[in-house]
């Protein structure tokens, strides 16, 4: 099988799971008290980190460089949010498989580009 099919595949497989994974601690927002909509109120704003990586996901499927960029980005933005490398240091544990899929993407998209250069040279 083709290595740069499954990085590609793997990147992107690792961040759908990653953020599956992030929206479902926002479903403890049906445990509070309240009305349906502000629960669900509560339910989106919950989720808005997870949107935005989906967003950049579904930018990262056709751009990759780009993503990969964005996504260790937004990943390290977390870290910074999260006080990761002072006080939180048991959020590195969720924030890696992002920054995986970041790498990942990077990856794939200059062993996809490697490949274009050297047989357009030849």
């Amino acid at each position: 099988m083709n290595t740069d099919l499954i990085l590609r595949w793997t990147a992107r497989l690792l961040l759908i799971a990653a953020i599956l994974f992030m929206m479902l601690f926002s479903l403890d927002v049906f445990e509070s008290e309240g009305s349906l909509g502000s629960k669900l109120t509560g339910l989106l704003i919950h989720n808005l980190p997870a949107l935005a990586l989906l967003a950049i996901l579904i930018l990262a499927w056709k751009k990759e460089f780009w993503g990969g960029i964005l996504v260790i980005a937004a990943t390290l933005g977390m870290m910074v949010f999260f006080h990761s490398f002072t006080s939180n240091k048991a959020s590195l544990i969720v924030m890696m498989p992002f920054l995986i899929a970041g790498l990942l993407f990077l990856i794939s998209h200059f062993r996809s580009h490697s490949g274009k250069i050297s047989s357009e040279k030849e």
